[in-house]
């Protein structure tokens, strides 16, 4: 089942209250279920916020909006791996199928809610990773740290590595692949670490100089190489995604000195089809 509820306030009540009587089809336990989840949003002083409590109690002209989606709600996502704490910001294992953050239909599987709500401290999103993908992220805990962060990210002074399974033997050193995305300048390179004859694989290492959306999927697979399990631009397969971010190197602007981050071993296999 999956419905959108929309409406603004009469008078003064129970956000609970007003969502089941515009949506008498859901129970209140789900209502209060998806709200939890972060599926509702209100507008309070010019802002659109998730409202979390059932109870909370409302004056008229209020706008409430309810993005209901059972399979969305029902998901369970795998809990994320608490690296390194530095203070104001953490590094994380984001596992495959993990959000960076959420959508209006739900934030319960994001990295951004589930760092919340367990280290129970203010978060901020630094950068993103393809929710197919797996690996490293940093969450910040104050707004200015975040911004510091950010600008490492979107500066290009921040070395990212990913390692990669690709269909095909891929015979590369440090091939340079300039391929724009969406219009936009697209710079990666790519250098083969094992070639499996078995099952016809590659294992490969991709650093990136710009981030574009899907950009190591896109390269990848133009080159006659997809990711194994990349449904958009190759096929699906048995195992997710089998993309990793594993190394992050940059002058951190908040201690000052350069830092070095490494998915242990034990977090950073990938698998073959």
């Amino acid at each position: 089942m999956r419905t959108t509820i929309d409406i603004t306030l009469k008078q003064t009540g129970k956000a609970i209250d007003a969502l089941s009587d515009a949506a008498p089809a859901l129970s209140r336990q789900k209502i209060k279920d998806a709200m939890a989840k972060g599926a509702c949003w209100w507008t309070h002083k010019g802002k659109r916020l998730r409202l979390r409590r059932a109870t909370k109690e409302l004056k008229p002209g209020i706008r409430l909006q309810l993005y209901y989606d059972e399979k969305v709600l029902a998901r369970q996502p795998e809990e994320p791996v608490l690296l390194e704490d530095l203070g104001r910001y953490t590094v994380w294992f984001k596992p495959h199928g993990l959000l960076a953050q959420g959508s209006q239909w739900g934030d319960h599987c994001s990295l951004l809610r589930l760092v919340e709500i367990q280290l129970e401290r203010p978060c901020h999103l630094i950068h993103r990773l393809d929710a197919d993908a797996a690996g490293l992220m940093l969450i910040a805990h104050d707004p200015k740290a975040a911004g510091a962060l950010s600008q490492c990210f979107s500066g290009r002074t921040m070395t990212k590595r990913y390692k990669a399974r690709v269909t095909g033997l891929m015979d590369a050193r440090d091939q340079l692949v300039d391929a724009p995305v969406e219009g936009k300048p697209a710079v990666s390179r790519v250098s083969t670490l094992e070639l499996s004859e078995t099952d016809q694989t590659s294992l490969v290492e991709v650093s990136i100089e710009t981030g574009r959306k899907h950009q190591i999927r896109r390269h990848l697979a133009g080159l006659g190489h997809p990711i194994i399990g990349d449904r958009l631009y190759g096929r699906t397969a048995r195992v997710p995604l089998q993309l990793l971010a594993y190394y992050l190197e940059f002058d951190c602007p908040l201690s000052k000195q350069k830092v070095v981050f490494k998915l242990p071993p034990e977090l950073g296999s990938l698998e073959q089809n």
